[in-house]
Protein backbone atom coordinates (compact mmCIF):
# COMPACT_ATOMS: atom_id res chain seq x y z
CA UNK A 1 0.00 0.00 0.00
CA UNK A 2 1.53 3.66 -1.08
CA UNK A 3 2.79 5.19 2.05
CA UNK A 4 0.38 8.35 1.11
CA UNK A 5 -2.52 6.40 1.70
CA UNK A 6 -1.42 4.43 4.68
CA UNK A 7 -0.66 8.07 6.50
CA UNK A 8 -4.33 8.98 5.37
CA UNK A 9 -6.15 6.10 6.70
CA UNK A 10 -3.82 6.18 9.80
CA UNK A 11 -4.97 9.70 10.19
CA UNK A 12 -8.43 8.62 9.84
CA UNK A 13 -8.43 6.05 12.78
CA UNK A 14 -5.83 7.09 14.47
CA UNK A 15 -6.91 7.57 18.51
CA UNK A 16 -7.17 10.71 19.38
CA UNK A 17 -5.13 12.51 22.64
CA UNK A 18 -7.52 12.08 25.28
CA UNK A 19 -9.97 8.81 25.84
CA UNK A 20 -12.95 9.26 23.56
CA UNK A 21 -13.74 9.77 19.42
CA UNK A 22 -12.99 13.37 17.91
CA UNK A 23 -16.29 14.70 16.34
CA UNK A 24 -16.00 16.20 13.02
CA UNK A 25 -15.62 19.72 12.56
CA UNK A 26 -19.03 19.55 10.66
CA UNK A 27 -20.31 18.82 13.64
CA UNK A 28 -18.95 21.50 15.34
CA UNK A 29 -20.14 23.88 13.11
CA UNK A 30 -23.38 22.52 13.15
CA UNK A 31 -23.81 23.16 16.85
CA UNK A 32 -22.39 26.59 16.30
CA UNK A 33 -25.61 27.72 14.01
CA UNK A 34 -27.66 26.29 16.53
CA UNK A 35 -26.10 28.58 18.99
CA UNK A 36 -26.62 31.26 16.15
CA UNK A 37 -30.71 30.33 15.86
CA UNK A 38 -30.73 29.99 19.50
CA UNK A 39 -29.34 33.79 19.61
CA UNK A 40 -31.91 35.44 17.55
CA UNK A 41 -34.79 33.11 18.75
CA UNK A 42 -33.78 34.82 22.65
CA UNK A 43 -33.79 37.90 21.34
CA UNK A 44 -36.58 37.67 19.26
CA UNK A 45 -38.35 36.24 22.13
CA UNK A 46 -37.40 39.27 24.50
CA UNK A 47 -38.48 41.30 22.23
CA UNK A 48 -42.02 40.05 21.93
CA UNK A 49 -42.68 39.03 25.21
CA UNK A 50 -41.51 42.89 26.69
CA UNK A 51 -43.07 45.15 23.73
CA UNK A 52 -45.97 42.87 22.70
CA UNK A 53 -47.29 40.86 25.89
CA UNK A 54 -45.92 44.09 27.90
CA UNK A 55 -44.44 42.08 30.57
CA UNK A 56 -41.87 43.23 32.30
CA UNK A 57 -38.64 41.36 32.11
CA UNK A 58 -35.15 42.34 33.90
CA UNK A 59 -33.31 42.85 30.44
CA UNK A 60 -29.77 43.29 31.70
CA UNK A 61 -29.15 39.53 33.39
CA UNK A 62 -31.40 38.61 30.46
CA UNK A 63 -29.53 40.24 27.40
CA UNK A 64 -26.23 38.61 28.92
CA UNK A 65 -26.65 35.37 27.91
CA UNK A 66 -27.16 35.82 24.06
CA UNK A 67 -24.21 38.61 24.16
CA UNK A 68 -21.96 35.48 26.02
CA UNK A 69 -22.89 32.97 23.44
CA UNK A 70 -22.05 35.60 20.21
CA UNK A 71 -18.73 35.75 21.84
CA UNK A 72 -18.23 32.04 22.74
CA UNK A 73 -19.24 31.69 18.77
CA UNK A 74 -16.87 34.19 17.15
CA UNK A 75 -14.31 32.64 19.60
CA UNK A 76 -14.92 29.28 17.96
CA UNK A 77 -15.51 30.59 14.42
CA UNK A 78 -11.78 31.13 14.86
CA UNK A 79 -10.98 28.07 16.06
CA UNK A 80 -12.48 25.99 13.25
CA UNK A 81 -10.65 27.74 10.65
CA UNK A 82 -7.32 25.94 12.13
CA UNK A 83 -8.35 22.28 13.49
CA UNK A 84 -10.20 19.34 11.74
CA UNK A 85 -11.06 17.71 14.95
CA UNK A 86 -12.46 18.12 18.34
CA UNK A 87 -11.97 16.22 21.32
CA UNK A 88 -14.97 14.90 23.32
CA UNK A 89 -14.28 17.01 26.55
CA UNK A 90 -14.42 20.34 24.15
CA UNK A 91 -18.14 19.39 22.87
CA UNK A 92 -18.78 18.43 26.16
CA UNK A 93 -17.98 21.71 27.58
CA UNK A 94 -19.76 23.73 24.22
CA UNK A 95 -23.13 21.97 25.14
CA UNK A 96 -22.31 22.73 28.78
CA UNK A 97 -22.37 26.45 27.80
CA UNK A 98 -25.47 26.12 26.02
CA UNK A 99 -27.18 24.71 28.98
CA UNK A 100 -25.92 26.69 31.79
CA UNK A 101 -26.74 30.07 29.54
CA UNK A 102 -30.74 28.23 28.81
CA UNK A 103 -30.75 28.02 32.57
CA UNK A 104 -29.28 31.65 33.43
CA UNK A 105 -32.75 33.00 31.29
CA UNK A 106 -34.94 30.56 32.78
CA UNK A 107 -33.94 31.56 36.72
CA UNK A 108 -34.65 35.09 35.56
CA UNK A 109 -38.57 34.44 33.47
CA UNK A 110 -40.07 32.03 35.39
CA UNK A 111 -38.06 29.14 36.28
CA UNK A 112 -39.79 25.97 35.88
CA UNK A 113 -43.63 27.30 35.28
CA UNK A 114 -41.55 28.54 31.96
CA UNK A 115 -42.22 25.97 28.73
CA UNK A 116 -39.63 27.08 27.48
CA UNK A 117 -38.27 24.08 30.12
CA UNK A 118 -38.28 21.73 27.45
CA UNK A 119 -35.32 22.95 25.83
CA UNK A 120 -33.28 21.14 27.78
CA UNK A 121 -34.76 17.96 26.16
CA UNK A 122 -33.12 19.37 22.96
CA UNK A 123 -30.01 19.37 24.24
CA UNK A 124 -30.07 16.22 25.72
CA UNK A 125 -31.22 14.44 22.77
CA UNK A 126 -28.15 16.70 20.96
CA UNK A 127 -25.63 15.33 23.07
CA UNK A 128 -26.79 11.62 23.14
CA UNK A 129 -26.12 11.96 19.30
CA UNK A 130 -22.88 13.14 18.84
CA UNK A 131 -21.34 12.10 22.72
CA UNK A 132 -20.09 8.80 23.97
CA UNK A 133 -22.61 7.59 26.53
CA UNK A 134 -20.51 8.63 29.67
CA UNK A 135 -20.34 12.16 28.39
CA UNK A 136 -24.17 12.16 27.12
CA UNK A 137 -25.21 11.29 30.37
CA UNK A 138 -23.23 13.90 32.41
CA UNK A 139 -25.47 16.50 29.70
CA UNK A 140 -28.46 14.54 30.89
CA UNK A 141 -27.41 15.20 34.44
CA UNK A 142 -26.37 18.53 34.86
CA UNK A 143 -29.84 19.58 32.51
CA UNK A 144 -31.76 17.32 35.24
CA UNK A 145 -29.88 18.95 38.12
CA UNK A 146 -30.83 22.87 36.32
CA UNK A 147 -34.16 21.88 36.21
CA UNK A 148 -34.55 20.50 39.83
CA UNK A 149 -32.63 23.92 40.57
CA UNK A 150 -35.45 26.36 38.55
CA UNK A 151 -38.00 23.75 40.06
CA UNK A 152 -37.49 25.43 44.08
CA UNK A 153 -35.22 28.54 42.95
CA UNK A 154 -36.25 31.49 40.29
CA UNK A 155 -37.35 34.85 39.75
CA UNK A 156 -41.25 35.08 38.85
CA UNK A 157 -42.34 36.47 35.62
CA UNK A 158 -44.41 40.16 36.74
CA UNK A 159 -46.88 39.39 34.37
CA UNK A 160 -49.42 42.31 33.39
CA UNK A 161 -52.93 42.41 34.98
CA UNK A 162 -55.03 40.79 31.83
CA UNK A 163 -52.58 38.16 31.94
CA UNK A 164 -51.92 37.43 35.50
CA UNK A 165 -55.45 35.53 36.01
CA UNK A 166 -54.83 33.13 32.98
CA UNK A 167 -51.52 31.32 33.83
CA UNK A 168 -52.77 27.78 32.71
CA UNK A 169 -53.59 29.06 29.29
CA UNK A 170 -50.60 31.54 28.94
CA UNK A 171 -48.41 28.11 30.01
CA UNK A 172 -50.31 25.93 27.16
CA UNK A 173 -49.74 28.74 24.80
CA UNK A 174 -46.06 28.90 25.16
CA UNK A 175 -45.86 25.13 25.55
CA UNK A 176 -47.06 24.96 21.63
CA UNK A 177 -44.71 27.37 20.45
CA UNK A 178 -41.53 25.29 22.20
CA UNK A 179 -42.60 21.49 21.11
CA UNK A 180 -43.00 23.57 17.41
CA UNK A 181 -39.57 24.63 18.07
CA UNK A 182 -38.01 21.98 19.51
CA UNK A 183 -39.19 19.66 16.60
CA UNK A 184 -38.12 22.15 13.58
CA UNK A 185 -34.75 22.30 15.60
CA UNK A 186 -34.29 18.20 16.10
CA UNK A 187 -34.95 17.76 12.23
CA UNK A 188 -32.54 20.12 11.04
CA UNK A 189 -29.89 19.26 13.39
CA UNK A 190 -30.30 15.08 12.94
CA UNK A 191 -30.98 15.49 8.83
CA UNK A 192 -27.43 17.79 8.67
CA UNK A 193 -25.62 15.22 11.10
CA UNK A 194 -26.92 12.41 8.77
CA UNK A 195 -25.68 14.10 5.71
CA UNK A 196 -22.10 14.99 7.63
CA UNK A 197 -22.09 10.95 8.61
CA UNK A 198 -22.86 10.28 4.47
CA UNK A 199 -19.96 12.35 3.14
CA UNK A 200 -17.57 11.20 5.85
CA UNK A 201 -18.64 7.42 4.85
CA UNK A 202 -17.84 8.77 0.92
CA UNK A 203 -15.07 9.94 1.63
CA UNK A 204 -13.63 6.21 3.84
CA UNK A 205 -15.28 4.85 0.87
CA UNK A 206 -12.85 6.30 -1.42
CA UNK A 207 -9.90 6.22 0.68
CA UNK A 208 -10.84 2.02 0.62
CA UNK A 209 -10.66 2.51 -3.13
CA UNK A 210 -7.45 4.54 -3.36
CA UNK A 211 -6.20 2.15 -1.24
CA UNK A 212 -7.13 -1.22 -2.55
CA UNK A 213 -5.66 0.49 -6.55
CA UNK A 214 -2.40 1.21 -5.25
CA UNK A 215 -2.31 -2.01 -3.77
CA UNK A 216 -2.89 -3.75 -7.19
CA UNK A 217 -0.20 -1.26 -8.10
CA UNK A 218 2.68 -2.51 -6.52
CA UNK A 219 1.15 -6.49 -6.66
CA UNK A 220 1.75 -5.62 -10.81
CA UNK A 221 5.16 -3.59 -10.02
CA UNK A 222 6.31 -6.85 -8.07
CA UNK A 223 5.20 -9.15 -11.17
CA UNK A 224 6.39 -6.93 -13.59
CA UNK A 225 10.13 -6.42 -12.05
CA UNK A 226 10.38 -10.07 -11.35
CA UNK A 227 9.72 -11.63 -15.42
CA UNK A 228 12.06 -8.71 -15.94
CA UNK A 229 14.66 -10.07 -13.74
CA UNK A 230 13.90 -13.08 -15.18
CA UNK A 231 13.99 -12.18 -18.60
CA UNK A 232 17.43 -10.65 -18.77
CA UNK A 233 19.50 -13.16 -18.11
CA UNK A 234 18.10 -15.15 -21.43
CA UNK A 235 18.52 -11.46 -23.43
CA UNK A 236 22.00 -11.08 -22.76
CA UNK A 237 22.61 -15.03 -23.64
CA UNK A 238 20.84 -13.87 -26.74
CA UNK A 239 22.94 -10.69 -27.02
CA UNK A 240 26.06 -12.72 -26.89
CA UNK A 241 25.39 -15.33 -29.54
CA UNK A 242 23.97 -12.96 -31.56
CA UNK A 243 27.37 -11.10 -31.47
CA UNK A 244 29.62 -14.07 -32.34
CA UNK A 245 27.14 -14.87 -35.54
CA UNK A 246 27.66 -11.47 -36.72
CA UNK A 247 31.46 -12.83 -37.13
CA UNK A 248 30.87 -15.82 -38.64
CA UNK A 249 31.55 -15.64 -42.22
CA UNK A 250 28.66 -17.33 -43.73
CA UNK A 251 26.61 -14.65 -42.27
CA UNK A 252 28.97 -11.36 -42.42
CA UNK A 253 29.70 -12.22 -46.54
CA UNK A 254 25.66 -12.61 -46.92
CA UNK A 255 24.19 -9.33 -47.61
CA UNK A 256 20.80 -10.42 -46.43
CA UNK A 257 21.41 -12.38 -43.53
CA UNK A 258 23.84 -9.91 -42.30
CA UNK A 259 20.72 -7.15 -42.50
CA UNK A 260 18.56 -9.75 -41.06
CA UNK A 261 20.86 -10.07 -37.69
CA UNK A 262 20.62 -6.47 -37.73
CA UNK A 263 17.45 -6.34 -37.31
CA UNK A 264 17.35 -9.05 -34.69
CA UNK A 265 20.01 -7.04 -32.99
CA UNK A 266 17.89 -4.03 -33.03
CA UNK A 267 14.81 -5.48 -31.99
CA UNK A 268 16.48 -7.31 -29.18
CA UNK A 269 18.07 -3.92 -28.11
CA UNK A 270 14.77 -2.39 -27.60
CA UNK A 271 13.55 -5.24 -25.50
CA UNK A 272 16.40 -4.83 -23.26
CA UNK A 273 15.32 -0.91 -22.97
CA UNK A 274 12.25 -2.09 -22.06
CA UNK A 275 13.34 -4.56 -19.81
CA UNK A 276 15.81 -2.44 -18.13
CA UNK A 277 12.89 0.13 -17.87
CA UNK A 278 10.49 -1.53 -16.28
CA UNK A 279 13.32 -2.33 -13.46
CA UNK A 280 13.87 1.33 -13.16
CA UNK A 281 9.97 1.68 -13.20
CA UNK A 282 9.27 -1.01 -10.14
CA UNK A 283 10.75 1.97 -7.74
CA UNK A 284 9.14 5.13 -6.97
CA UNK A 285 7.73 7.16 -9.62
CA UNK A 286 10.50 10.03 -8.40
CA UNK A 287 14.33 9.49 -7.76
CA UNK A 288 15.24 7.08 -9.67
CA UNK A 289 18.29 7.61 -12.47
CA UNK A 290 16.74 11.43 -12.69
CA UNK A 291 17.84 14.06 -15.25
CA UNK A 292 17.95 17.68 -15.00
CA UNK A 293 15.74 19.24 -17.60
CA UNK A 294 13.00 21.62 -18.79
CA UNK A 295 9.01 21.20 -19.56
CA UNK A 296 9.65 21.82 -23.21
CA UNK A 297 12.87 19.99 -23.45
CA UNK A 298 11.19 16.71 -21.81
CA UNK A 299 8.25 17.42 -24.18
CA UNK A 300 10.55 17.60 -26.99
CA UNK A 301 12.53 14.45 -26.45
CA UNK A 302 9.51 12.42 -25.61
CA UNK A 303 7.88 13.16 -29.09
CA UNK A 304 11.27 12.85 -31.12
CA UNK A 305 11.26 9.11 -29.61
CA UNK A 306 7.66 8.46 -30.88
CA UNK A 307 7.65 10.06 -34.07
CA UNK A 308 10.14 7.40 -35.46
CA UNK A 309 7.39 4.85 -34.23
CA UNK A 310 4.44 6.25 -35.74
CA UNK A 311 3.21 5.96 -39.46
CA UNK A 312 1.32 9.30 -39.49
CA UNK A 313 2.00 12.62 -37.61
CA UNK A 314 2.69 12.98 -34.02
CA UNK A 315 2.24 17.60 -33.57
CA UNK A 316 3.25 19.36 -30.68
CA UNK A 317 1.46 22.68 -29.57
CA UNK A 318 3.32 24.45 -26.95
CA UNK A 319 1.36 27.54 -25.39
CA UNK A 320 3.78 27.93 -22.39
CA UNK A 321 4.76 31.45 -22.59
CA UNK A 322 7.96 30.63 -20.46
CA UNK A 323 10.02 27.39 -19.21
CA UNK A 324 10.84 25.44 -16.36
CA UNK A 325 13.56 23.74 -15.28
CA UNK A 326 12.11 20.10 -14.07
CA UNK A 327 13.82 16.79 -12.44
CA UNK A 328 12.35 13.58 -14.88
CA UNK A 329 12.49 10.47 -14.33
CA UNK A 330 11.99 7.16 -16.61
CA UNK A 331 9.27 6.75 -15.04
CA UNK A 332 7.40 10.07 -15.46
CA UNK A 333 8.69 9.31 -19.27
CA UNK A 334 7.32 6.12 -19.48
CA UNK A 335 3.60 7.23 -17.84
CA UNK A 336 3.20 10.08 -20.60
CA UNK A 337 4.47 7.39 -23.34
CA UNK A 338 1.61 5.09 -21.95
CA UNK A 339 -0.85 7.36 -23.04
CA UNK A 340 0.56 8.65 -26.61
CA UNK A 341 1.08 5.18 -27.25
CA UNK A 342 -2.64 4.47 -26.58
CA UNK A 343 -3.55 7.35 -28.77
CA UNK A 344 -1.41 5.82 -31.58
CA UNK A 345 -3.45 3.02 -31.45
CA UNK A 346 -6.25 4.36 -31.89
CA UNK A 347 -5.03 7.30 -34.29
CA UNK A 348 -1.91 6.29 -36.27
CA UNK A 349 -2.18 9.15 -38.48
CA UNK A 350 -2.70 12.22 -36.29
CA UNK A 351 -1.95 12.57 -32.39
CA UNK A 352 -1.86 15.90 -30.98
CA UNK A 353 0.10 17.00 -27.45
CA UNK A 354 -0.57 20.34 -26.35
CA UNK A 355 1.53 21.53 -23.13
CA UNK A 356 0.87 24.78 -21.14
CA UNK A 357 1.45 26.01 -17.19
CA UNK A 358 -1.72 26.42 -15.14
CA UNK A 359 -1.74 28.23 -11.83
CA UNK A 360 -0.28 30.85 -9.89
CA UNK A 361 2.79 30.40 -7.01
CA UNK A 362 2.57 26.50 -5.37
CA UNK A 363 -0.26 26.21 -7.13
CA UNK A 364 1.11 25.75 -10.94
CA UNK A 365 0.70 23.00 -12.81
CA UNK A 366 1.67 21.39 -15.88
CA UNK A 367 -0.99 20.47 -18.41
CA UNK A 368 -0.35 18.28 -20.97
CA UNK A 369 -2.93 17.00 -23.28
CA UNK A 370 -3.02 14.39 -25.42
CA UNK A 371 -5.53 13.74 -28.26
CA UNK A 372 -6.25 11.67 -31.30
CA UNK A 373 -9.02 11.13 -34.09
CA UNK A 374 -9.99 7.63 -32.96
CA UNK A 375 -13.66 5.97 -32.16
CA UNK A 376 -13.32 7.50 -28.52
CA UNK A 377 -14.08 6.06 -25.14
CA UNK A 378 -17.75 4.33 -24.59
CA UNK A 379 -19.76 5.66 -22.13
CA UNK A 380 -18.83 2.64 -19.48
CA UNK A 381 -15.32 3.20 -20.18
CA UNK A 382 -15.74 7.42 -19.25
CA UNK A 383 -17.80 6.09 -16.02
CA UNK A 384 -14.93 3.67 -14.85
CA UNK A 385 -11.47 5.69 -15.59
CA UNK A 386 -8.77 4.79 -13.67
CA UNK A 387 -10.01 1.20 -12.48
CA UNK A 388 -8.03 -1.47 -13.72
CA UNK A 389 -9.00 -3.74 -16.54
CA UNK A 390 -11.40 -1.49 -18.33
CA UNK A 391 -10.80 -1.14 -21.83
CA UNK A 392 -12.77 -1.61 -25.13
CA UNK A 393 -9.83 -2.91 -26.72
CA UNK A 394 -11.21 -6.81 -26.29
CA UNK A 395 -8.65 -8.05 -25.01
CA UNK A 396 -7.25 -10.19 -21.92
CA UNK A 397 -5.36 -8.11 -19.64
CA UNK A 398 -6.22 -4.81 -21.37
CA UNK A 399 -7.10 -1.23 -19.58
CA UNK A 400 -4.12 -1.47 -17.15
CA UNK A 401 -2.44 1.05 -19.10
CA UNK A 402 -4.58 4.12 -18.33
CA UNK A 403 -4.88 2.65 -14.57
CA UNK A 404 -1.19 3.20 -14.41
CA UNK A 405 -1.38 6.38 -15.32
CA UNK A 406 -4.69 7.42 -13.12
CA UNK A 407 -2.50 6.41 -10.00
CA UNK A 408 1.05 7.23 -10.42
CA UNK A 409 -0.54 10.74 -11.48
CA UNK A 410 -2.48 10.74 -8.69
CA UNK A 411 0.53 9.87 -6.68
CA UNK A 412 2.20 13.33 -7.56
CA UNK A 413 -0.63 14.71 -6.39
CA UNK A 414 -2.44 15.79 -9.82
CA UNK A 415 -5.08 14.46 -11.62
CA UNK A 416 -6.28 13.11 -14.80
CA UNK A 417 -9.37 13.60 -16.71
CA UNK A 418 -10.71 12.01 -19.77
CA UNK A 419 -13.00 13.37 -22.19
CA UNK A 420 -14.51 12.43 -26.18
CA UNK A 421 -14.37 15.40 -28.07
CA UNK A 422 -16.95 17.12 -29.98
CA UNK A 423 -14.63 16.82 -33.62
CA UNK A 424 -14.59 13.22 -32.76
CA UNK A 425 -11.49 11.05 -30.90
CA UNK A 426 -10.80 11.70 -27.30
CA UNK A 427 -8.35 13.72 -25.22
CA UNK A 428 -6.58 12.57 -22.03
CA UNK A 429 -5.38 15.40 -20.11
CA UNK A 430 -2.82 15.37 -17.35
CA UNK A 431 -2.56 17.93 -14.14
CA UNK A 432 1.10 17.56 -12.57
CA UNK A 433 1.78 19.45 -9.66
CA UNK A 434 5.33 21.91 -10.53
CA UNK A 435 5.74 21.23 -7.31
CA UNK A 436 6.76 18.13 -7.55
CA UNK A 437 8.72 18.34 -10.46
CA UNK A 438 10.24 21.87 -10.55
CA UNK A 439 13.96 22.15 -9.88
CA UNK A 440 13.72 24.97 -7.41
CA UNK A 441 11.61 22.78 -5.54
CA UNK A 442 13.43 19.73 -5.25
CA UNK A 443 16.61 22.60 -3.96
CA UNK A 444 14.65 23.51 -1.63
CA UNK A 445 13.99 20.31 0.15
CA UNK A 446 17.29 19.19 -0.09
CA UNK A 447 18.53 22.43 1.94
CA UNK A 448 15.90 21.75 4.65
CA UNK A 449 17.16 18.21 4.94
Amino acid sequence: MAPGVIERLAALFAPPEVPGSTPSRSSVVLLTQLRWTAVFGQLATIVVVSAVLKVRLPLAPLLLAPLLLIVINLTIARVVLQRESFTQREMFSALMIDVVALCWQLYYSGGATNPFTFLFLLQIVIGAIILEARWSWLVALNACLCMALLTFFYEPLQLPDRLAGDHFHLYIYGSLFCFVLAAVLLIVFVVRLDRNRRESDARLAAYYQQAAEEDHIIRMGLLASGAAHELGTPLSSISVILGDWSHEPTIRDDPDMAADLADVRRELERCKTIVSGILMSAGEVRGVDPAVTTVRGFIDDLAEEWRTRIPGELRVIDRMDHDVEIIADPGLRQIVGNVIDNAIEVSPDLVLIEVWLEGEGAARQVMLTVSDRGPGFAPEVLRRIGQPYISTKGRDGGGLGLFLVVNVIRKLGGAVSVENRETGGASVQLAIPLATLALEEQEQRQEKQ
